[in-house]
This record gives C-alpha cells, structure tokens and sequence, in this order.
C-alpha cells in the first residue's frame, strides 16, 4: 500500500472536498478519485461519503484516521532519518565463555575504541550452539572453537588464536612426567560434547592412555580450579597465561605432537550488517591488534 493514497485520504477528509485536495497535491479531481477508489478496494470498505459538494468520511473511515495519520507521520520521519554509516550500528557476536577472558577482552576494548560508532551486544555459549545460532542468522558472528568439519559456504572463518593442548595440573605434582600424572592421578575431564573435549579424547585415544576418570563437566574454568586445588589433572588449552588467583596450579608442556584448538570467527555472509562486520575483521587482521599470542589472520570478509 503506497504511503500518498493515505496522504490522498487525510486531505479529502481535512479539506472536506475532491477540489480542495487536488489543489494542495497538484492532481487533478479524476487522480484524487482514483486513489481513493484504489485504497478502499484494498481495505475492503468505503471510507467517505458525498454530502452535496463536500465529502466527509464514512464511520469505517472515521474509526482509522488517526490511525493513518500516525502512519503517514512514521514514514515521514524515517525518510528523514540520516542513513548509517559503515561504522554505525550493532553487531550481535556470540563468544565462547574462555574468548571472554581470554582473546576478547583486549580486542573488544581496541575496537571499540576506534569504531565508537559500533556497539557490540555479546552473548556467550558453547561453540556448537553459537555455531547453529550464526547458521540461522540469530548471531552475526561468533568467536568460537574451529568445528571439525567443513564451514557451510554461506558463512565464512577466519582463524585468530591457536591454543596449545597443556596439562594443568597442582604446583606439587609440577617434577613429574605428563604422561605418568594421566595414567596414576585422578582425571579432570572436559566434555567430550564439545569440540574441545573431543580433541582432548582424541588425543588420549592416540597415545593410548586410559585415565582414572574423577568428573566430567563442561567448564575449562572449573576444572582449572579443580585442579589448582589437588583434585586431579586436567588437559586443557592455553587460553589464558598467567592464570589470575591460581598460584597453586601449573601448567606442564606435552611432548611434541601435542594437539592444539583454534579460536576464530564464524560469520554469516547473508548478515545485514555485513559491512560492520567486515570493520570488525579488518581489525583483527590489522597491525593494531597482533601480538605473540594473537597471531594475525590474513584475507576480507565477503
């Protein structure tokens, strides 16, 4: 429904005659009526009525005048509305809870910093469930555990941290061999749901070892503290070093070979807000945020 054939009703009603809104639109009497003929066919009803010269609007176009009115208003008001630019507008990026205090706190604070314009609104999950939200375009973008099968070809990846695979494990146990601590100490084990823990069992299966299981759950950071406290050892990646409120727990290096998880970001090509996050990128290949920890991705969002 175009926008003028209410314009056309509101002034018919307010000038009180064909005449008058022809005058003030620049139509002449047979476009005014025509109009109004094309809104009450598409609303299914009349909406004015003639008394003698002048016309006034029928109890049906009475009851949605006011109506009209806030809708003309509406679209004007948004036709006035300066358009945004690259760097304007909201990113919904999901994070896996060890991106939040790990690889996203300095690059968040950077970009925001130099994009002012762009709010980022973060929601945290596991990588498989931020995944299938990207997938869908409920997110953006996630930051998330590389999966372990092919990206769709309507989202893209781009890597941004490699995390090495350590043995956490508590400052007593630090003289002893790796491997001796996962086969005679209690086990801490990550859930194997997620795409990490499916590394870390993976890895165990490799090397052949069958450790005495104390729990499984689905918190790195958990099983960080659980460890730090003598609860056992546990594999987990370096995403974080030095660990803050932890001196009693070491992080032991495996022997060569040593798997390792990469965080990157998923996005969704069919984003509307696809020049955002092309901002978004081009910061986490740039100069400003690379480091020893942070390796640079290279290649454009598209």
């Amino acid at each position: 429904m175009d926008t003028c054939f209410l314009e056309t009703f509101i002034d018919v009603v307010e000038l009180g005659s064909m005449a008058g809104a022809a005058r003030k639109s620049g139509l002449g009497a047979a476009g005014i009526a025509q109009r109004l003929h094309a809104l009450e066919r598409s609303l299914g009803f009349d909406l004015i009525e003639r008394h003698g010269q002048t016309v006034k609007p029928t109890a049906a176009g009475r009851a949605i005048l006011e109506h009209c009115k806030r809708i003309v208003s509406d679209v004007a008001a948004l036709s006035s509305q300066p358009p945004l630019q690259d760097d304007e507008g909201e990113i919904t990026l999901g994070a896996i809870s060890t991106a939040l205090t790990g690889v996203l706190p300095d690059l968040l604070n950077s970009f925001l910093a130099t994009h002012p314009g762009i709010r980022l609104y973060t929601i945290p999950g596991a990588s498989l469930t931020l995944y299938d939200q990207v997938i869908q375009q409920q997110l953006d973008a996630a930051i998330i555990v590389q999966p372990p099968h092919d990206i769709p070809k309507t989202c893209g990846w781009r890597a941004l941290n490699r995390e090495e695979l350590t043995l956490v494990a508590p400052r007593d146990w630090a003289g002893i061999d790796p491997f001796e601590l996962l086969r005679t100490r209690p086990f801490l084990r990550y859930d194997r749901r997620h795409w990490g823990g499916k590394i870390i069992d993976q890895y165990l299966r490799q090397r052949a070892i069958t450790p005495h299981e104390r729990l499984e759950v689905d918190s790195l950071e958990a099983l960080r503290a659980i460890a730090a406290q003598g609860g056992g050892v546990a594999l987990l990646p370096s995403w974080m070093s030095p660990w803050p409120g932890l001196p009693d727990a070491v992080s032991l290096s495996l022997p060569p070979g040593a798997p390792a998880r990469t965080i990157g970001l998923l996005w969704n090509r069919a984003s509307p807000r696809i020049q955002l996050l092309s901002r978004f990128l081009a910061f986490c290949t740039a100069d400003t945020y690379s480091s020893t920890t942070h390796p640079k991705p290279s290649g454009t969002l598209s």
